[in-house]
């Protein structure tokens, strides 16, 4: 993730803003209708937005040589849904890109697809289905960020291997070794972020749950 500014090809930068603007153009109307809706919501959107900014803003160092990171999309997205947290992740994406050289300009739109566009359905259908399936809420959180954390990661791997084909074996030759290099630091990520995220939601719903009741993302039932 955090593809690097002037790494993708300029038709590929190109083609992934293309297919993310939709995306964000209707989650900036989300957003706004949240918003006027529930003004509540702007301290708890707030606090999603800053916990996504320092957990993606982190750079481990991975034994393949490369560096990862947790995403922080899971926590915004089961109080929020999908959309809104598709223009949080955006523009924490931006102002990484501006003031921390994380990612770029140019690649934004294919940062934004795999971090705040994939990782952010991905989180909201894993945790609506483990509520249906009468999961317990911990684990539906917890399976929600880890797995839209992985599912970020594929998705760059696939972006990559789309940008970068192996000469001999294509697409899929340069998946598996795009794939290789996050998967092996990228599940304890995955995991570590989980367990991350079920503590903190668990505070909100002890410290606050009256402003999360207020704002309308405290499923009845979920208090403290």
């Amino acid at each position: 993730m955090h593809i690097m500014e002037g790494y993708l090809p300029v038709k590929h930068a190109i083609a992934w803003g293309v297919v993310s603007a939709p995306f964000l153009a209707f989650g900036v109307h989300r957003l706004k209708r949240k918003m006027t809706a529930d003004p509540q919501a702007k301290i708890l959107l707030g606090a999603s937005g800053g916990f996504c900014f320092v957990l993606s803003a982190l750079k481990l160092p991975s034994v393949t040589g490369s560096c990862s990171h947790p995403t922080g999309i899971g926590l915004g997205t089961t109080m929020f849904g999908p959309w809104v947290m598709t223009v949080m992740g955006t523009i924490v994406l931006l102002f990484q890109a501006l003031l921390l050289a994380h990612g770029g300009i140019t690649t934004l739109g294919a940062n934004a697809f795999s971090m705040a566009i994939v990782g952010a359905f991905v989180a909201h259908g894993v945790f609506r289905s483990s509520l249906t399936l009468r999961l317990p809420f911990s684990v539906a959180v917890f399976l929600a960020a880890a797995l839209s954390d992985m599912a970020t990661y594929i998705t760059t791997s696939v972006q990559l291997a789309l940008s970068f084909p192996d000469p001999v074996s294509g697409f899929a030759g340069a998946l598996a070794k795009f794939m290789a290099v996050f998967a092996v630091t990228q599940i304890p990520l995955a995991l570590t972020e989980g367990f991350l995220t079920v503590l903190v939601i668990n505070l909100l719903r002890t410290n606050a749950t009256d402003a999360m009741r207020e704002a309308q993302v405290l499923p009845k039932g979920m208090g403290a």
